[in-house]
């Protein structure tokens, strides 16, 4: 019982990251009515899978060692660096992808070579992080509550 302890941050973190993966997936077959399987791994859109994640993970964290314990605040440190990265960062590389992508097919319009296109759905909007963070806080309360 206490291995199982220990490694449930990791569990409550590892299992919300899946339950929104698995919602995209399920979106995205109800909404375009086709099975697209990078749904289920791939980056980007509603809502934010790395910061169900990580908010899920401190949270459990928070509730397994103290809100004021060290490890919850190193914890939420890195989890806010991961969601602000995916709302700043990757948003502006998925930015930049939609960019070169439309200028390498206006280059190579009238050719029969075409190469492959860029990901564009890497980020996240602002609202996409927060759905994110506010699921995984969910997940882990339910959890543990």
């Amino acid at each position: 019982m206490r291995d199982f302890v220990a490694a449930a941050p990791y569990i409550v973190a590892l299992s919300a990251g899946f339950a929104v993966q698995i919602y995209k997936f399920l979106a995205y077959l109800v909404r375009h009515r086709q099975i697209n399987f990078t749904r289920l791994v791939g980056t980007g859109g509603m809502p934010s899978s790395h910061s169900a994640s990580v908010s899920a993970l401190t949270m459990s964290v928070g509730f397994l060692e103290g809100f004021k314990s060290p490890l919850f605040g190193v914890t939420l440190f890195f989890s806010l660096v991961i969601m602000y990265d995916a709302a700043g960062l990757r948003r502006a590389a998925g930015t930049q992808a939609r960019i070169l992508n439309d200028m390498v097919a206006d280059h190579y319009a009238h050719r029969t070579f075409k190469p492959k296109r860029l990901s564009e759905l890497v980020g996240h909007t602002p609202f996409e992080v927060f759905v994110g963070a506010a699921f995984g806080v969910a997940y882990a309360l339910v959890w543990y509550l």
